[in-house]
Parts: structure tokens; sequence; C-alpha cells
């Protein structure tokens, strides 16, 4: 068993490490498709979880380690994925494809809210924390979903459930949308959309990506690293003064606001342009999510089929809500898919849908993705809470109905 706080962390980067490397070891048809539906993330999940339901270290003598390392390193995390976020050129998208994301925004907190207040009973009063976290994540990607979670204070055995509700109901859902992507032209006849202007957007922006040949280079990793975590160590200690006046929010709230707000604000001055954000953020979020997983029991999760009876909830009235919406906003089937996946599956899936449609159309899907760091913070923290305050008003209609059963 492992007892070092350095052997524990150097484990659970190596574990990381290999995971990423997985699908550039194996190759063929059988491991294109496994690692298609079961990518580095959901591996990294669930195996350092499984690892950690083995006792292969003592959570008690590595406390200290991994709480002196996981929120500084989540911050700088995100710091450095908000400076891809450049809201000039998301303001280039056009004002249907921002509705459309809009509303797949909306309608994915409604249905957070809503299926939250159906199965508040079966899944306990507390869980709105966890799927507030897992809410932050479906508004975004994973890095809100730990930001919110470390906002929330929600215990790392408590994400089990969320886990395992974001790799398969996210999983499937995705298959539900590259079939649905097929449908364009009767969907859009449908909806009556127009679609010249996405195309040449999407040209345009396709253009300006080739263009942009520098090399990534160690200084540049280096200043990255250096920029995310002196951002990191200065957005806690200003957290923690802005919380003495304004206790509303709690420290950790307001640290991963103020976090938002410098990572946005400096995406549009040359620290955006620096080459390498990218790369440095996704190797900050692996880690991140290692030391997440490894903090969380298996042997405590025993009513999955329930969150995930939950998750399927969500994104079915989410689905509803956006046919709704396209059907007002007169949106083609490529913003609203592009729009719900930029929302559910982040940067790594977006694109892959965009380019399903259109291979011109790939930079729409990053930046609609992009946008979701923006807001996945915010709005999982405010789904969080109005799921809060749905517990609170469903709990005494519950009781009276229990109470009513019991009643001759």
């Amino acid at each position: 068993m492992i007892t070092d706080g350095f052997i524990y962390i150097a484990a659970l980067v190596f574990a990381a490490a290999l995971a990423v490397n997985l699908p550039a070891l194996f190759h063929g048809k059988f491991a294109a498709r496994f690692f298609r539906f079961v990518p580095p993330v959901v591996l990294i999940y669930l195996g350092l979880m499984l690892l950690c339901s083995l006792k292969l270290w003592d959570l008690s003598a590595t406390s200290d380690a991994y709480s002196a390392i996981k929120n500084p390193l989540l911050y700088a995390m995100l710091f450095l994925m908000l400076l891809r976020c450049d809201l000039r050129k998301i303001a280039r998208l056009g004002g249907k494809m921002l509705i459309g994301f809009f509303c797949a925004t909306v309608s994915i907190a409604i249905g957070f809210i809503v299926s939250y207040a159906v199965m508040a009973n079966s899944l306990g009063n507390d869980a709105w924390r966890s799927l507030g976290a897992l809410c932050g994540s479906w508004m975004g990607g994973g890095g809100n979903m730990l930001a919110v979670q470390a906002a929330l204070d929600v215990d790392e055995a408590a994400m089990a459930y969320p886990l395992v509700m974001d790799s398969v109901c996210a999983t499937i859902y995705i298959m539900f949308l590259l079939w649905a992507i097929g449908f364009a032209p009767a969907f859009n006849k449908w909806t009556k959309a127009d679609t010249h202007l996405i195309d040449e957007i999407g040209s345009s922006l396709h253009a300006e990506t080739a263009a942009d040949t520098r090399r990534i280079t160690w200084q540049n990793i280096l200043l990255l690293l250096g920029l995310g975590l002196i951002v990191s160590s200065l957005s806690q200690e200003a957290g923690a003064v802005i919380n003495t006046y304004a206790p509303f929010f709690d420290k950790a709230t307001w640290t991963v606001l103020v976090v938002t707000l410098l990572g946005v604000i400096s995406a549009m001055t040359p620290l955006g342009k620096i080459k390498g954000a990218d790369e440095m953020s996704n190797i900050l979020l692996y880690v991140v999510i290692a030391l997440i997983a490894s903090r969380a029991d298996l042997t405590s999760v025993g009513n999955a089929h329930l969150w995930l009876l939950c998750g399927f909830l969500i994104l079915f009235i989410h689905v509803i809500l956006m046919l709704l919406f396209a059907k007002l906003f007169k949106m083609d089937v490529f913003t609203c898919a592009v729009a719900s996946l930029a929302n559910v599956g982040g940067t790594a899936t977006a694109p892959v849908l965009a380019g399903t449609y259109n291979s011109a159309l790939v930079p729409v899907g990053i930046i609609m993705a992009l946008l979701g760091y923006v807001i996945g913070s915010g709005g999982g923290l405010l789904t969080a809470h109005l799921m809060s305050q749905a517990s609170r008003l469903t709990a005494p209609a519950i009781a009276a109905l229990s109470l009513q059963n019991l009643l001759p």
C-alpha cells in the first residue's frame, strides 16, 4: 500500500500518461472501436477508481499531498483552457448559432432541475451537489465539472455516480446525434432553416486555422505553466478576500469566478495567442482527473441504475426542448446538434460531429465547445442552486403524498 505522498502523485501521473497513450499503442478495428466508445478519460476514471477500491494507496496518509495540489492545479487548468476562448471569434459565429448554443445550455439546465425534482427521493437530498458538478461538465467540459465540484465541496466518493452517468449517457447520446445528423435535409425543411451563413463562417475559420503554422516551444510551455500557477494562487487569495466582503458565495465559488473572469479577459490579449495553451491545459486536466478518481471508492456505488435513469431523463428533456427551440427559431440540424454536443461532449466530440456534417465546419464545433468553458462553471453552480431549491419545494410534496398513502 502506498503511503508516501510523492509516490502517490507520481503513480497517478504515470497512470494518466499510460491511459492517454493506449490508443497509440493498440491498433486494429477492435481497438479503434473500443477507444471510440471508451476514451482515455473514461479509462482514467474507471482505472483509478478501481485501484482506489483495491486500497493500492492509503487515503488518509496521502490526503495531505492530494489537498495541497488538487485545487491549485484545477484553477490553473481552468485558466489555461479559457485562454483559447476569444469572445471576438465566438461573436463571429452569428446570432443564430449563439442562440442555438444558449438554447442547448438552458434546456440542459431545465433537464437537470426537472429530473432532480422528479427523482430527488431516490437519489438523495444532497444529490444536487453531485448533479451540479455533472451539469458543469454537460454545459462546458471536464474542467468545469471539477471547478463546480470544488466550489460545492462535493466529496470524491459522491462523484462516482455522476462519472458513470457521464460516460454511459453521454456516449450513447453522441451515437444518437451522429445518427440524427443524417436527417439534415428533412430536419432543415421542417424548421425552414437557412444554412448559407454556416458554410461561409466555416470556410473562413478553416482558412484562419490553417494559416497558423507556429511551432510549440518549451519556452511557451514553461511560460504557460508558470502563468497558470500564479493566476491560480492569486485567484485563491482574491477569492478569500472577496468572500470576506461578499459571503453569499464561499471562497471556492469566488475563486472559480475570478479565474473565469481573468481567463476570458486574457484570451483577448497577446496571452491568448501563446501556442501550447491547448496542450498544457489538457495535461493538467488529465492529472486533475486522475487525482479526483483516486479518491473514489467503487464499493460505494450501489444504485447506479437510478442515476443512469436520471441521466437519460435529462437528455430526453433536453432533446424535446431543442426540437421546440429549433422550430421556433428556424435552426438547422447542424446548429442544434453541434450546439448540443458542444455542451454535453465539449471540445473532444463537437468537432467530430461538425466534421461529419462538413469538414470545413470543424472550427465552428471547436469554438462553440470553447464557449462552454466560459459559461460551464457559472451555469453549473446556478443550476445546482436551483436544484437545491427544487429539493426544498418537492420534499414537503413527497412527504404529503407518502402521508396520504398511509391514511385510510
